[in-house]
């Protein structure tokens, strides 16, 4: 019965979400794919920038998951995570340890595009009180995480897999308290004061992995088009381990041939560079989407406090969900894009929802 309360809402979305993409399915004889057809070769060849910033400000809050920022580097495709000699040769030698994560692609006349993103992000958590100094037994730790992260990107035409480690630290070493009291300070905000207790100092790792499948993709007129994404996946760590699954639905002007714009998660880079058979014949393309997201969640450490050492913590809920609406645009070498996400409790005291904007940019070197 509890689990049927927490999730009643995401499950009335979810009916709706998947009643309205079936209806487009319906409204469709055939299914053409669009734009693939027509090659470009130099997208693989470039670096891809991609800058990330989240922010509950965007639904004028500040609490809860208050921020997160993130630099990824997408490199070129490359041949072979081992073998292709534009990679350092430590890099190919500690790839050879992750061979069994670079899967074949379905089907003997797919063509395969193998990339290498490195990362560095900061996130941070605060409770609902600003004011107070000592630890409220029923509202979420101070934390905050900062790392550097290595991810590994096979797709196709219309598959992608991810595999990315992120190595860091929880706790003062984060940083989190300066980065938040510095922005605070020029916005002339007031401080949160309860920072001497967030959560201990404590090196995190955190393994995750997920699948994209582009399952759905029509024309509805020369320039428009539609297309749904589902996903798959997980993450295995002291930081955090769950199990996640949801779905993308994406309708406008030139969709570019990419795995659509997710929110700032593990996993969900919306900086994969579209397949070399993507180029529109004008170079500019807006589209809105809807994306559904459930987590199973084993362990959370911005709820469960640290790992080795006693310290904050609440009761953590084991279901959660993510509904996310926004736009995005591109243009030439660049995309832009803007999404508000709503996020279901995630612990038991927790008074209510939460929100927050992510907003994505992304440029071709």
């Amino acid at each position: 019965m509890a689990i049927s309360r927490h999730l009643s809402p995401f499950a009335t979305l979810n009916a709706v979400f998947f009643s309205l993409v079936c209806s487009f399915v319906q409204a469709e004889e055939t299914q053409e794919v669009f734009n693939e057809q027509q090659a470009i070769t130099e997208v693989r060849e470039r670096w891809i920038l991609n800058l990330f910033f989240e922010n509950d400000l965007f639904s004028r809050t500040d609490q809860q998951y208050t921020n997160g920022v993130r630099a990824s580097w997408v490199s070129p495709d490359i041949d072979s995570f081992i073998d292709d000699e534009s990679l350092p040769l430590w890099m190919r030698q500690a790839n050879r340890l992750l061979t069994p994560l670079d899967p074949v692609a379905r089907g003997s006349n797919e063509e395969v595009s193998r990339r290498v993103v490195f990362s560095l992000g900061q996130k941070m958590y605060t409770p609902d009180d600003r004011e107070r100094t000592s630890i409220d037994p029923d509202d979420r730790p101070y934390a905050g995480w900062l790392y550097a992260g290595l991810g590994y990107h096979t797709r196709t035409l219309n598959r992608l897999n991810s595999f990315e480690v992120n190595l860091g630290m929880v706790g003062p070493a984060s940083l989190a308290q300066e980065f938040q009291d510095q922005i605070h300070d020029i916005r002339g905000i007031d401080r949160f004061n309860g920072w001497d207790n967030q959560l201990h100092n404590e090196p995190g790792i955190q393994l995750v992995y997920e699948h994209k499948n582009r399952v759905f993709q029509s024309r509805l007129s020369n320039t428009i088009q539609q297309d749904l994404i589902l996903h798959g996946g997980g993450s295995l760590g002291n930081v955090a381990t769950f199990l996640n699954t949801g779905a993308q639905y994406r309708i406008g002007r030139n969709l570019p041939a990419d795995f659509g714009t997710s929110a700032l998660r593990p996993g969900g880079d919306n900086s994969v560079p579209a397949h070399s058979k993507g180029k529109h014949t004008d170079n500019w393309g807006v589209h809105g989407f809807i994306s559904l997201d459930g987590r199973w969640v084993l362990r959370d450490i911005f709820l469960d406090g640290n790992t080795f050492r006693s310290s904050h913590s609440v009761d953590r809920r084991s279901l959660v969900g993510n509904v996310s609406i926004g736009i995005a645009a591109t243009f030439d070498r660049w995309k832009l894009s803007y999404a508000n996400i709503w996020r279901s409790k995630q612990f038991e005291s927790q008074k209510s929802t939460h929100s927050y904007g992510s907003l994505a940019v992304s440029y071709s070197l």
